[in-house]
Formats: structure tokens, sequence, C-alpha cells
């Protein structure tokens, strides 16, 4: 098995746990404020890190890999949980699942600017495809228009990519499980206090249903997956084992109607096989990466 190939599936095992997220996350948000979820499972997370931290006696982050961190978790700790519970208060997890489908473009971008990257134009175009498709699908279910929580999912899949970027290219060096790890402890000091004043101020009453969506996003989205995802991004290439998120929609679809109850409305069942369709043709485009790049 190459390196790539290797990344490929590495990537595909991070991307199948993160299919989940947008179902329980709206488990979650059904009963609990979306701040307090989004902060919330970064110190759960956090507390899960620092444990995993000691155990591998982690030598402690460089001034460079530091700011390099800080990025990362602006990105993925903060910015896309906030952004996307906020929007899953008022979108299916469905309709979530397709726009954030425009973020294998977002990633491959970030990683021709940070990492070196240089992708083929017949990759851009395979990737600009997928995105459009997207959009579409946002304008088509919007009647025409993008609404707030659209707005939130396309904040979030910056966020996202920024994170991911930065991240997979820090996981050349500092292996995967350190990243996130560093990126949730260095947080912690800022996220726990705020967490705690959004519990007192808005209260942490809910069911087991809600909790148990919590659960899910606490440790399996916000910390297990990024074990997978950033070895994989780190060995296979940004921009090449980042399209393995176009597969992420259908996934999240199916996602949606096994534990949301969710229908599988045939218009969104066809743009997620058309995004899907893109995946084939983007993962036979040449993309040159740097001589360091793993």
């Amino acid at each position: 098995m190459t390196q790539e190939t290797r990344g490929m599936w590495l990537g595909a095992a991070g991307v199948a746990i993160f299919s989940l997220t947008l179902p329980f996350t709206r488990m979650a948000v059904a009963e609990l404020n979306p701040v307090l979820v989004a902060l919330g499972r970064a110190v759960v997370a956090a507390g899960a890190s620092a444990l995993l931290l000691w155990w591998l006696q982690a030598p402690r982050p460089t001034r460079a890999q530091l700011r390099a961190l800080l990025v990362t978790s602006l990105g993925v700790v903060v910015g896309f949980p906030v952004l996307s519970s906020i929007a899953m208060r008022d979108v299916p997890a469905s309709h979530g699942a397709i726009v954030i489908g425009v973020l294998p473009l977002a990633t491959a971008l970030f990683g021709a600017l940070r990492c070196g990257e240089r992708p083929s134009a017949g990759f851009w175009i395979a990737a600009a495809a997928g995105s459009a498709l997207v959009i579409g699908f946002a304008l088509w279910q919007g009647g025409g228009a993008v609404h707030a929580a659209d707005l939130a999912l396309f904040g979030a899949v910056i966020a996202a990519a920024m994170g991911y970027a930065e991240g997979a290219r820090l996981s050349q060096s500092m292996g995967g499980q350190q990243v996130i790890s560093w990126a949730l402890v260095l947080s912690l000091p800022v996220l726990l206090p705020v967490t705690l004043w959004f519990g007192w101020q808005y209260g942490v009453a809910a069911s087991p249903r809600a909790w148990i969506g919590f659960g899910y996003v606490s440790l399996f989205s916000m910390f297990i997956g990024f074990f997978f995802w950033y070895k994989g991004l780190a060995l296979g290439g940004i921009a090449r084992v980042g399209q393995v998120q176009l597969l992420q929609p259908f996934l999240t679809l199916i996602g949606a109607s096994l534990i949301l109850g969710e229908a599988l409305r045939a218009d969104t069942v066809l743009f997620a096989l058309a995004v899907l369709a893109v995946v084939a043709a983007g993962r036979r485009m040449s993309i040159r990466r740097p001589a360091t790049g793993g």
C-alpha cells in the first residue's frame, strides 16, 4: 500500500466519523444552547487530550508550533463547532451536509496557500464543479436566496479548512494525535470559564438523547476523528485526501435518516450523488506536492 493510499484510507475513516457530527449536533442543540454545545464539547475533548499527552509524555510545542496550534484551534476547536451548532438550530442536518460539501475545495485552497501544494487545472475544475453543486443546492432549498444558517455553514467551512490545512502541516512534525490534543489543551483556559458561564446562564437540563449527541461530538467529532484525519492529510496530501470529504454529505444524509428520522428527499439524494461523482474525477487529477510533504 502506497503512502498516498494509506492517507486516503485514514482520511476516509476520519470522514466517516465526522459525517455524523451534524446529526448528533442537531440532537444536542435541540435542548441545549448551541454555543454551550460547541464550546463544551471542546472542554470535554481537552480533558481527554490532557490525559493522552500525559500518557504519551509528549514534549511541549515550540514557539513556532504554538502559533500554528493557535490557528488550528481557532479553526476546528472554536470556529467550526460554534458556527455549525448555531446553523443546526435552524436547518436540517441533511441540508447542512450538502452545504458543508464545499469543504474539500476550501481545504485544497488553504493547502495550496499554507503548504505549497500545486493541484493541476483538472483538479481545480473538478473541485469547483463539486462546490458549484453545493452552492446550487443551498439556493435550491433556500428559494433562490442564501439564508443566515447557510452563511453560518459557509463560515464553518472556512474555519474548518483553515484548521485542517494548518493541522495537517503541523502533523508532519508532531503527529496527528498531538496536534489536536495540544490545540484543545491550549484553548482550555479560555473555553472553560466561557463554557461554565453559558451553562449557568442557559442551564444544562436535557434528556439522555441530547447528552448522547453531546457525547459523540465531544469524544469522536472533536477528538478521535482527528487522529485519522490529520494523519491521512499528512501522508496523502491535503488537496488529495481532502477530496474524500466529498463523501461526507452522502454519509451524513444516511446518518440523519437513521438517527433523526429525516426523510431522504429525492432532490437531496440526487445532489449528494452528483457531488459523490466528483470524487472519482478529482481523485484522478494530478497534484504536485513539495518534497518535504511526506
